[in-house]
């Protein structure tokens, strides 16, 4: 199954040099997808998992993604370039019960339409706050993966708001609870840029794009 692989075969180095960052475009469906020309990775996961603040801190860009205090207000895909070699594409946070009903079902064919037929996805980043365990709306993207034959890399965000020893209980409860080794899991915080690397890693041999210059 394309999902499962772990952590353990990316090599810790230095990661990509960013030169560029710039957002592309924002999109509902095919027809407003930029032009496929690079490979893409996709970020995913619940409302408020930092996925904002992830991307920021894998560009060294503070506003590149915009952030916000209020769950849910990534309604559209958005796609970004990166050195001109791949794509990042930040796809709408989910689960967030506030946001209108209407809206919200619009979230998961939005996605799944972007999953099955984007040819230059590479992979999806799927995030999760290392505080909560996954729920319903994280096994249906893991499902969504899987039929696709999508690879995934699977990782804890805020993990600088737990202590060392609170860190591990919920990393072993999260991985017992997706019945998935440890080692699939990078822990992240954009906080401390713990983690950075070895997501950079990880990304950079999905897209297949060998660069070992020190970022900036």
């Amino acid at each position: 199954m394309a999902f499962e692989h772990s952590i353990n075969q990316y090599l810790i180095s230095n990661t990509m040099k960013i030169t560029s960052a710039e957002f592309i475009t924002s999109a509902s469906k095919p027809s407003q997808y930029p032009t496929v020309a690079l490979p893409e990775i996709a970020f995913a996961g619940r409302s408020n998992v930092g996925k904002s603040s992830l991307i920021n801190t894998l560009v060294n860009r503070k506003h590149l993604v915009k952030t916000s205090s209020t769950p849910g207000r990534t309604r559209l895909i958005n796609f970004f370039d990166i050195n001109r070699r791949m794509g990042f594409v930040d796809l709408p946070g989910y689960g967030y019960a506030k946001v209108p009903v209407s809206v919200r079902k619009k979230w998961g064919p939005m996605i799944e339409v972007y999953l099955s037929d984007r040819e230059s996805l590479k992979g999806v980043v799927v995030i999760m706050d290392i505080r909560r365990i996954p729920r319903q709306e994280e096994l249906n993207l893991f499902a969504w993966l899987n039929h696709y034959s999508i690879a995934g890399i699977l990782v804890l965000t805020k993990t600088d708001k737990l202590s060392k020893s609170k860190q591990s209980q919920q990393h072993n409860l999260i991985a017992r609870a997706l019945e998935r080794p440890k080692t699939d899991f990078i822990l992240f915080s954009a906080k401390t840029r713990s983690g950075r690397d070895a997501l950079w890693n990880a990304i950079l041999s999905l897209v297949e794009i060998e660069d070992s210059r020190a970022t900036r």
